[in-house]
């Protein structure tokens, strides 16, 4: 399987190949027809396309009036961002090219279609078997169900542009016409994987032997579950298809919306500009990801979760630790007895055994806020069970078998932790192993003391940061100023 971090476009001819092939495989469902196409072209580099229009017009589609209320005539896009609606340029009110304020000039064009009326017995059947096996998320299940309500109609799936994949040369009059771009990039899924391995079709052929799990806003919805999986039954071929599909409402911004076009918001590579690790990004962007309802990203908030649960919860707790073994054991752990402890409220060490597989069923369900704050919940039982034991120098030296019995348990919950929170923050998760001077570990069904006593770990590392008020922190995460959440709303805008 490609690794993260394999990127490609659609365009080199390899690629084509697969898009192309694809299209070729079933002309049983496609039909040719002719549309009025809105003809933006009156400034130089305009797109004289439908779509184009659509992308560069502010809209008021005339089908939903809740993007009236809310953006007024400041829509954009060729869906409704309200309701979810496909949309077609002569279908909104007044549209106008942003490039010159002009309106769109109708004209006839031929394209193709795909009969997605005639596939949809077979989508729907899809649909009801793939969304309970694979447990989608409730409002992709919704989404997917209001399209399939509405009764699918033939889409077209071709344009008149200058870029893009081209249409077979064997499809007769269709000379200067490229793929859609929702057709071409679904389908693009399959052909970065022809990138990657000749040996592509062990991945996309194999619906036995591998599952196809796929995360998207809400919007994009529709393309994954309806047009890309149509696409592949038309085939009448065995493709691996969507078996897990996870789906979020929108992260808004500060009182508004993210638009990069309007500078509003923060972004990849506004990110690298702001020195803050990228796990503290991780973390924020999971506790704040709107698995059930729209959420909200605050630079205040940011910053109070970077420093009251990175820093003061699991930062402090695997710092002090670590700490307490360097200086009071030569770095060595100490020789513990395993015997069942009170951690809180009289629970002893079962509830972690009972909270590790909690851990792997919210991943197994993809419940991603439940297992990182499960994970921060170890750290807070772990900083109590300190506290309620009293680890210090009195301990150390009035009842060192009990000192070293608490060292040797939170160790081992440390190395818990970073199994726990490696598929969220894997430099984290390695900065811990590193500093246990162990290897990284899959997460556990249950809980087990694996550092055994005479073990040697690192020392605490050195973090340096820009925002911290002393130079140096012995801390997996660092202090964030307050004053940096006006400074960073200035430089990313806010409504």
């Amino acid at each position: 399987m490609p690794p993260v971090g394999v990127w490609g476009r659609t365009e080199p001819s390899y690629m084509q190949q697969v898009q192309q092939g694809t299209l070729s495989e079933y002309t049983v469902y496609l039909r040719d027809g002719r549309v009025w196409d809105g003809d933006g072209d009156k400034g130089a580099g305009a797109e004289s396309d439908a779509e184009g229009a659509m992308r560069q017009v502010p809209q008021s589609p005339l089908r939903c009036l809740q993007v009236v209320r809310d953006r007024g005539q400041d829509a954009r896009g060729d869906q409704c961002d309200s309701c979810g609606q496909l949309l077609d340029p002569f279908e909104l009110k007044e549209p106008k090219c942003k490039l010159d304020g002009e309106a769109p000039v109708e004209r006839e064009t031929k394209h193709i279609f795909m009969l997605l009326n005639k596939l949809q017995p077979q989508v729907e059947a899809w649909v009801k078997v793939s969304s309970e096996a694979g447990k989608w998320s409730a409002n992709g299940i919704s989404i997917t169900s209001n399209f399939l309500k509405m009764g699918l109609e033939p889409r077209c799936i071709t344009r008149d542009l200058k870029w893009g994949t081209p249409v077979p040369t064997e499809v007769p009059n269709m000379e200067g016409k490229v793929l859609y771009v929702w057709f071409d990039a679904t389908i693009g899924y399959i052909s970065i994987t022809a990138n990657y391995t000749e040996n592509w079709s062990e991945w996309w052929n194999n619906p036995e032997n591998v599952q196809l799990y796929q995360f998207m806003g809400k919007d994009n919805v529709p393309f994954h579950t309806i047009i890309f999986p149509a696409t592949l039954i038309a085939t009448n071929k065995k493709w691996t298809m969507l078996h897990h599909l996870s789906t979020t409402e929108y992260l808004k911004y500060e009182g508004g919306k993210f638009s990069k076009s309007r500078g509003v918001g923060v972004f990849g590579d506004n990110v690298q500009k702001t020195n803050i690790p990228s796990s503290v990004w991780r973390y924020y962007l999971l506790v704040s990801r709107p698995e059930v309802s729209d959420t909200m990203f605050s630079w205040a908030e940011f910053i109070q979760r970077n420093n009251s649960e990175l820093l003061a919860n699991l930062g402090n707790f695997v710092n002090r630790v670590v700490k307490f073994v360097n200086m009071k054991y030569g770095s060595l752990v100490p020789s513990y007895i395993q015997h069942p402890y009170t951690f809180d409220n009289g629970s002893g060490d079962d509830a972690f055994h009972g909270s590790s597989s909690d851990h792997l069923c919210f991943l197994e369900l993809h419940r991603d806020i439940n297992r990182i704050l499960l994970v921060f919940d170890f750290s807070s039982r772990g900083n109590l069970f300190l506290q309620t034991n009293r680890l210090n120098n009195a301990l150390f030296d009035g009842n060192p078998q009990h000192c070293a019995d608490v060292i040797g348990y939170m160790v081992n919950l440390i190395y818990l932790i970073s199994a726990c929170i490696a598929p969220f923050m894997p430099s984290t998760s390695r900065s811990i192993a590193d500093q246990l001077n162990v290897p990284q570990r899959s997460i556990p069904d249950t809980w087990t003391l694996d550092i055994l006593p005479g073990h040697r770990i690192n020392k605490a590392f050195v973090c340096l940061c820009l925002f911290i008020a002393d130079s140096f922190s012995y801390h997996l995460f660092s202090r964030i100023d307050e004053k940096m959440v006006d400074f960073w709303r200035d430089s990313f805008g806010s409504s």
